[in-house]
């Protein structure tokens, strides 16, 4: 899928991405991808786990090389200007490889050593970061020490000390509970004021909680790429009807059975009940008719109708029907761009992964 953002001219982007594709032997983590993200912007990438997010953030931080296309962060291209592409990103990796027996303070300091920070200004830096991140209480304690939470802070600290223009994170809060996530995605939301920000995720809240624009990866290929208002209104096309909702004294066969009576009734989906009720999703010719013909055979049957309302597709069903085909609850149905079958996901672990990883660690090593 290629986006009507990603036929702009790239000189107005921060990252440019066209026809990035990565193959494992015979499997394909992605396939054909492309998008643009303009300064400024916080945007989420959002898939299922193993979809081709983590792939395309090593493929942007110059730590793998993709099988074909292009891509460029901050105007450099990543496979032949990789050292000027590390200067202009911060990199928050899922797993942050921190030195635990080190001091907060001495490690960011030498992070703005290696970063080429000037030693003027390095205890400048540590300072910015360490208020903007909420580290100025931990500064003096061995990492070792520190809770999930502050570990994620100084990552995030490390990422941003050289003042890079493009902030790439992949899975920034996973492992964190409620509170740190909710300081995590202020500390993101806060950076985003002044760089462009990207960040991998497969917590749906994330992106409603952070961004200003969601694409939507599946199987290695973009399935969906917009802000959340126009992919409500894509996904809501998808999900017509009325959502009813009945007391639970007669069987959900019994009253789907009343609901597929009724005139104009072209579908009903039985949804998962909440608590004490029985919840349709009805789809008819007339939404108006229905209506006047739910209220009516009530008055008639005395089912224990509670409430009839327009379906407004939630986060997680238009997440479904971008990536995971019809479910029980959401009723959602897969857009073709998402239907290609693939081979059980290996994205996170295969062997050809690990061998290219070790080649760019060690190349990473060579260029410190």
């Amino acid at each position: 899928m290629v986006t009507e953002d990603a036929k702009a001219e790239p000189a107005a982007h921060s990252i440019v991405v066209d026809g990035l594709s990565k193959t494992y032997g015979a499997v394909q983590a992605l396939n054909n991808i492309s998008f643009r993200i303009k300064p400024g912007e916080i945007v989420g990438f959002l898939g299922p786990n193993g979809a081709g997010k983590t792939t395309t953030m090593k493929i942007l931080t110059c730590f793998m090389s993709a099988s074909a296309g292009e891509a460029q962060v901050a105007g450099f291209d990543v496979r032949n200007d990789s050292e000027a592409v590390r200067k202009k990103i911060g990199y928050l990796p899922e797993n942050v490889p921190l030195y635990d027996d080190m001091i907060v303070y001495d490690y960011l300091r030498f992070i703005a050593e290696v970063r080429g920070v000037a030693r003027n200004k390095r205890d400048e830096r540590i300072q910015a970061v360490a208020a903007l991140t909420g580290l100025q209480k931990v500064m003096s304690r061995t990492i070792f020490e520190l809770s999930k939470g502050y570990r994620q802070r100084v990552g995030l600290a490390q990422a941003i000390i050289h003042e890079p223009d493009v902030i790439i994170l992949d899975e920034p809060t996973t492992g964190l509970d409620p509170n740190q996530i909710i300081e995590i995605r202020d500390v993101i939301k806060t950076i985003g004021r002044e760089k462009t920000v990207i960040f991998s995720t497969h917590i749906l809240q994330e992106v409603t909680a952070v961004c200003d624009r969601i694409i939507i990866i599946n199987n290695g290929e973009i399935v969906a790429d917009g802000t959340l208002s126009s992919l409500e209104a894509r996904a809501q096309s998808l999900e017509k009807g009325l959502i009813v909702a009945f007391e639970a004294r007669r069987a959900a066969a019994a009253l789907k059975s009343v609901l597929q009576g009724l005139t104009g009734v072209t579908r009903v989906v039985e949804l998962a009940g909440r608590g004490s009720e029985q919840v349709f999703r009805v789809e008819a010719s007339d939404e108006s008719a229905l209506r006047k013909a739910l209220f009516e055979e009530e008055a008639k049957g005395q089912h224990g109708l509670r409430s009839v309302r327009h379906n407004e597709p939630t986060l997680e069903d238009i997440f479904r029907s971008f990536t995971g085909g019809a479910t029980q609850e959401s009723g959602a149905t897969l857009e073709p761009a998402a239907r290609a079958e693939r081979p059980a996901e290996v994205e996170e672990t295969p062997e050809e992964e690990k061998k290219e990883e070790k080649k760019e660690e060690k190349k990473e090593v060579s260029n410190a």
